[in-house]
C-alpha cells in the first residue's frame, strides 16, 4: 500500500493568469518509508501536504491513499483516519483543560468506547515520552514548549495513523528539543511501521532521517531521489535557495581546493577523521 500523487495541480483563486502553487507534480511515497520534503517559501511544500487528506481538495489531477482516491468526497473521511497532520507549532492547536482530554479529543470524534480512548491516550503520551501519571491532569497550558509540541504530537498518534504529516514539526525548538521530536518519528517508524512525510528547512535533519527528498521549486519537483543523490547537486540546489549539510558543504570545499577530502552525506565521522590525519601528519 502506498500514497499516490499523479498529476497533481493546484492554484489559489480562480483567474486564468493566477500562479500555480502546484503543477504536474507526481510521485509514489511507499509503506514505511521517511520522505523529506524541501524547498524554499512558496514552492508549494505545505500546499502539497495540506492534498494528502483532503484539506485541500484535489482540482486537477489525483492523491491516492491505500488506494482511496481523495477526489472523491466519501473517500476523504476514511482518509483522513489513515493520514495525521502535525503543523507548525502544533501547540498552537491545545485546547482542552487537561492533557488528557486534549489527546482524547480525535479518540472520541471516532466514537471509540471509552476504554480504547484511554487505551489510545496512555499510548500516545507514551510513545512521546510524557509519563501519564505526570501529565494527563496536567492543563496543556502550563507545560513547557518541549511538553506542548509532544502532547500535540501526541493527539495526533493517538488517531494510530499509518502515515503522519508533519510540516516543519521542529520550528523553533531547540537541539535538544528537535533531537527528542526525531527520535520519536524514528521511533515510530522502525516499530510501527509509520511512513513519515516531513516538511523541513534542515538539511542536516533529512541527511540523517530521510530515506529519500522530494525537492519543489516553483510548484514543480525539481529532484526526488536519496538524499546521498539530491546533495550531490549543491550548486543547483543553492540557486533554489536550499543548501546542503554543512559537513558536505566543508568536504565539497576542500575538493574545489584540491585535497582529497571524502564527500559525506549523513555521516560526518570519516570527513573528521580525514582532517584529524590531516592535523597528525601536518
Amino acid at each position: 500500500m502506498s500514497i499516490v500523487v499523479n498529476d497533481l495541480s493546484y492554484r489559489y483563486g480562480n483567474a486564468d493568469n493566477s500562479q500555480f502553487a502546484l503543477e504536474h507534480v507526481s510521485f509514489t511515497v511507499e509503506e514505511g518509508a521517511f520522505l523529506g520534503i524541501a524547498g524554499h517559501t512558496g514552492s508549494g511544500k505545505s500546499t502539497l501536504v495540506q492534498h494528502l487528506n483532503g484539506l485541500i481538495p484535489c482540482e486537477k489531477g489525483h492523491v491516492l491513499i491505500d488506494g482511496h482516491d481523495l477526489s472523491d468526497k466519501a473517500e476523504r473521511r476514511l482518509v483522513r483516519s489513515l493520514v495525521g497532520m502535525v503543523f507548525q507549532y502544533p501547540e498552537y492547536q491545545l485546547f482542552a483543560e487537561t492533557v488528557y482530554d486534549d489527546i482524547a479529543f480525535g479518540p472520541r470524534n471516532m466514537k471509540l468506547p471509552e476504554e480504547e480512548i484511554k487505551a489510545r491516550v496512555l499510548y500516545a503520551l507514551e510513545r512521546v515520552g510524557l509519563d501519564p501519571d505526570a501529565f494527563s491532569g496536567k492543563s496543556p497550558f502550563e507545560l513547557s514548549g518541549g511538553e506542548k509540541r509532544r502532547a500535540a504530537l501526541a493527539g495526533v498518534l493517538a488517531m494510530r495513523p499509518k502515515y503522519l504529516v508533519l510540516d516543519e514539526p521542529m520550528a523553533g525548538l531547540d537541539p535538544i528539543g528537535r533531537q527528542a521530536i526525531l527520535a520519536i518519528l524514528e521511533d515510530l517508524r522502525r516499530e510501527e511501521g509509520c511512513t513519515i512525510l516531513m516538511i523541513s528547512h534542515s538539511m542536516e535533519d533529512l541527511a540523517r532521517h530521510a530515506t529519500r527528498m522530494l525537492v519543489l521549486d516553483g510548484g514543480r519537483i525539481a529532484f526526488d531521489d536519496t538524499p546521498k543523490a539530491v546533495f550531490m547537486h549543491a550548486e543547483e540546489l543553492f540557486r533554489l535557495g536550499l543548501s546542503v549539510p554543512q559537513m558536505t558543504c566543508l568536504g565539497m570545499l576542500l575538493k574545489q581546493n584540491g585535497f582529497d577530502a571524502p564527500t559525506v552525506f549523513n555521516d560526518e565521522q570519516p570527513l573528521l577523521d580525514w582532517i584529524e590525519g590531516r592535523m597528525r601528519h601536518a
